[in-house]
């Protein structure tokens, strides 16, 4: 895998009566320079205008326009993760990344500078399992408000989420092969997002391929979606995660100094 054109990306949009936060992503996957598009929309057969902007969607930028293949499923679903997978066994891309209503690339050519990156540190045919990068939060309008709390690091590994999820979902591209050997796992309602990077990087470090870090802001993150809304119960279900795949005394250690710290900066 030599040339960064022939990297096909999967972008995923699940989507439910999104009607007034589904176009900003749409025109963001349509201004995309990397041709070599995938665009699944996954939609839990919506009862408002958001099909109506799908189908026109379709017609400027479908087959027939020549730009990127666009595939459109919309019928019930039993939740956002169960969506999520659904559009992860359908992904045909070297690469996947969910991009749902609200959320968009950062610029026109995020994607050409990830498929940049994949093809710089393949080896062979070996593509790296991840390709990363920072990411922007936006209001409702696009506009943008500060870098994301939570920092990508130049050097990810599976145990660095141990201090958060350092690596913003809409920012992680996963190889589609390892990731559809990890779909989401259902038991969770707001943080299998984070459970499932976990498993791909954990994947990744057995199978001895690398994280790749693009360096630079991939994602605009729009304030406000499902686990902003649910925080408490987001931040409980990623303690469980977190134990699961850390164990017990280190997650409870490192929270206990977080939350140390914060009381230290406050006084």
């Amino acid at each position: 895998m030599n040339r960064p054109e022939d990297i096909k990306i999967t972008v995923a949009t699940v989507t439910y009566n999104a009607e007034s936060m589904l176009e900003p992503t749409l025109h963001s996957v349509e201004e995309q320079t990397h041709r070599n598009v995938e665009h699944l929309i996954v939609d839990g057969n919506s009862s408002d205008n958001t099909l109506e902007l799908v189908r026109e969607y379709l017609e400027r930028n479908g087959a027939e326009a020549e730009r990127h293949e666009i595939i459109l499923v919309s019928e019930p679903d039993e939740g956002l993760y169960d969506a999520m997978n659904k559009a992860l066994q359908k992904a045909t891309g070297h690469y996947i990344v969910y991009m749902n209503a609200g959320d968009t690339f950062h610029s026109a050519d995020t994607l050409e500078t990830v498929a940049r990156f994949a093809c710089r540190h393949a080896s062979g045919e070996a593509l790296p399992a991840v390709v990363y990068g920072q990411t922007d939060v936006v209001d409702e309008e696009g506009n943008y408000l500060h870098p994301r709390h939570l920092t990508a690091p130049a050097r990810l590994t599976w145990r660095s989420f141990q201090r958060g999820m350092l690596v913003c979902h809409q920012a992680f591209y996963a190889r589609t092969d390892l990731a559809q050997q990890c779909p989401y796992d259902r038991r969770y309602r707001f943080s299998a997002d984070f459970d499932w990077c976990v498993r791909i990087m954990r994947k990744a470090a057995r199978k001895k391929l690398p994280l790749v870090y693009t360096g630079t802001t991939v994602a605009d993150f729009m304030d406000g979606g499902m686990t902003t809304k649910n925080h408490s119960l987001s931040l409980r279900e990623r303690f469980r995660i977190m134990t699961r795949h850390y164990g017990w005394l280190p997650t409870v250690a490192w929270h206990g100094w977080f939350l140390m710290r914060r009381l230290l900066k406050r006084n």
